[in-house]
C-alpha cells in the first residue's frame, strides 16, 4: 500500500477557507481519503484542519460548513467564523515585549534563530483569546484523548526559547488537544500566548509556515503539502500591502522548497500546493478578513483541481498553484 503523508501549512481565516477547497480538490483528483493518511502535520489554521481530519471529519462536510449549510449525519462543528472568528484587526495589544526572553535569547545567539522568530519576540503582547477555536475542537473530541488514526502533529513554537514544538508527537509535552491547536494558532502580537505545563506557546507557523521536514525520514512513498500562504505563481497587485505581502509570500515558498527538498533526497514523491494568481486576488492582502471566505472557498475548489488534476509524469517534486 502506499504510504502518504499530508502537511496543512498556516494561513489565518481566508487561508483555512482555502486549504479547505484544496483538501476537497486533492481527494477528488487522487482518489483517496485525507482521514487515511499515514502522517498529518497541522501548523496554526492546518492545524485545525488537521485536528479535524484526525477527528474523522470527512472533508465534504468541512466543505458544507464553510458554504454554512449542512447535510444528515454531518457532525456538528460548534464554530461560527463570524461570530467566533477574531475580526479583520487585532484588538490593542498590551504595552509590554511579547516575550522578552526570546529577545535575550537573540541577542546572546543571533544565529540561532530566523529573524521572524526573533521579530515575533518584539512584538507587543497580544490579548485576542481562542475562545472559539477551544469550542470547535470540543465540539468534535469531548475528551482529552488524541485521535490516533491518522495522529495530528501539531506545530507551536515555545515564546521562550524560539524552538519548534510539535505536540502529538511522542517527545512532545503532553497537552489536550484544544490547548495544543490554540497554542499552534496564537499569533504573536495578536493573540495571547497559550500556556500548557508553565511555558508559554505561539503559532508554528513563526517557526515554519508548513514544517514539512518533520516527515523527513518515515519512509513515505509522497506527501502532499498545502501551503496557504506560500504560492509558487502570482499576481501583480497594485497596492504596497499586496507587493510586500506577495514578497513575503515568495520568501516562504523559497523555505518550503528547501524543506521539501530534504524529502525528495530520501525518495519521496512531493506535491506542493499554493494559491495561485487567481485565489490571490480574492485572498487580498489580509487574511483574516472573513468577509471574503466564501469566495476564498469556491474560487479554491475550483483552482486546487485545475492545479492538481492526474498528472502522466513520474516528477518526484510537483510545484502545483
Amino acid at each position: 500500500m502506499t504510504r502518504r503523508g499530508l502537511v496543512i501549512g498556516a494561513g489565518g481565516v481566508l487561508g483555512f477557507a482555502w486549504a479547505t477547497g484544496a483538501l476537497a480538490a486533492l481527494e477528488r483528483a487522487e482518489g483517496f481519503d485525507c482521514r487515511s493518511v499515514d502522517a498529518l502535520v497541522g501548523t496554526s489554521a492546518g492545524s485545525i484542519l488537521a485536528s479535524l481530519l484526525g477527528c474523522g471529519v470527512p472533508v465534504e462536510s468541512m466543505v458544507r460548513h464553510q458554504q454554512g449549510i449542512s447535510a444528515p449525519g454531518d457532525p456538528v462543528v460548534d464554530y461560527d467564523e463570524n461570530v467566533d472568528g477574531a475580526g479583520p484587526r487585532p484588538p490593542l495589544p498590551a504595552l509590554a515585549f511579547g516575550s522578552p526572553g526570546l529577545l535575550w535569547q537573540a541577542a546572546r545567539s543571533p544565529s540561532s534563530m530566523s529573524p521572524m522568530v526573533a521579530l515575533s519576540g518584539l512584538l507587543p503582547r497580544g490579548r485576542a483569546a481562542h475562545t472559539g477555536v477551544r469550542r470547535l475542537i470540543g465540539s468534535v473530541l469531548p475528551c482529552d484523548e488524541w485521535p490516533d488514526r491518522p495522529r495530528p502533529w501539531v506545530v507551536a513554537m515555545d515564546y521562550r526559547s524560539g524552538q519548534r514544538v510539535v505536540f502529538g508527537h511522542d517527545e512532545a509535552p503532553a497537552a489536550p488537544l484544544a490547548d495544543a491547536v490554540s497554542a499552534s494558532c496564537a499569533v504573536p502580537g495578536w493573540f495571547a500566548p497559550i500556556e500548557i505545563g508553565g511555558r508559554r506557546y505561539v503559532d508554528g507557523g513563526t517557526y515554519s509556515t508548513a514544517s514539512v521536514d518533520l516527515l523527513a525520514g518515515l519512509d513515505l512513498d509522497e506527501v502532499y503539502v498545502l501551503t496557504p500562504m506560500a504560492s509558487f505563481a502570482f499576481d501583480a497587485p497594485t497596492s504596497f500591502a499586496g507587493r510586500l505581502e506577495r514578497r513575503f509570500r515568495r520568501l516562504l515558498a523559497q523555505q518550503l522548497l528547501r524543506e521539501a527538498e530534504l524529502l525528495r533526497a530520501s525518495g519521496t514523491r512531493v506535491t506542493l500546493l499554493g494559491p495561485g494568481p487567481e485565489d490571490l486576488a480574492v485572498l487580498g492582502s489580509n487574511l483574516m478578513d472573513a468577509k471574503r471566505r466564501a469566495d476564498v472557498l469556491e474560487t479554491s475548489l475550483r483552482t486546487s483541481w485545475a492545479a492538481l488534476r492526474p498528472d502522466p509524469g513520474e516528477r518526484s517534486l510537483r510545484i502545483a498553484g
